[in-house]
């Protein structure tokens, strides 16, 4: 059996007015994310431990933001690509461990929806897929509430 680690890390500034994509939900909040995609910051960052745990280089390489068919995509449409490459690779998801770092909203109320949302898509269970919350005790720019950060741990495995 071939395991394989990978590891994601991923930074979006907030931006008043902007709709709050985290986990593939959206998220009530009076800011959302900057970025050429829907800006989830949580998908990519388990895009990029996924596509790094598989050789398969990075989310910037597979979808730049560059390239206007991206502009505004929705970040599960990246995730489903990046499965069905690493299927194509006969690989499949152990689990993966997340922690979402972001001084607000409170984001534990809305785990377990992401954690359905990316099960479905995925198709993984929900018991293979951590997430975790945490601030920065108001240090720095996520502390400041200037912006997101997230990262993302994954194991996959081919028989």
């Amino acid at each position: 059996m071939k395991i394989r680690t990978g590891f994601g890390y991923d930074v979006h500034q907030l931006k008043e007015g902007l709709d709050f994509w985290l986990g593939g939900i959206k998220v009530p909040h009076t800011h959302g994310a900057l970025g050429h995609s829907d800006a989830d910051v949580l998908i990519h960052v388990i895009c990029d431990a996924l596509l790094g745990a598989a050789n398969l280089r990075d989310i910037g390489f597979h979808f730049p933001d560059t390239d206007p068919k991206y502009k505004g995509v929705d970040s599960k449409i990246l995730l489903r690509e990046v499965m069905r490459l690493l299927r194509e690779q006969n690989y499949q998801v152990s689990n993966i461990d997340s922690t979402i770092c972001l001084q607000e909203p409170k984001i534990n109320p809305h785990i377990p929806a992401m954690k359905t949302c990316l099960s479905e898509v995925m198709g993984i269970p929900e018991e293979d897929i951590s997430i975790k919350a945490t601030t920065t005790e108001k240090l720095g720019f996520v502390g400041k509430k200037e912006g997101v950060a997230a990262y993302a741990s994954v194991l996959i495995f081919r028989s």
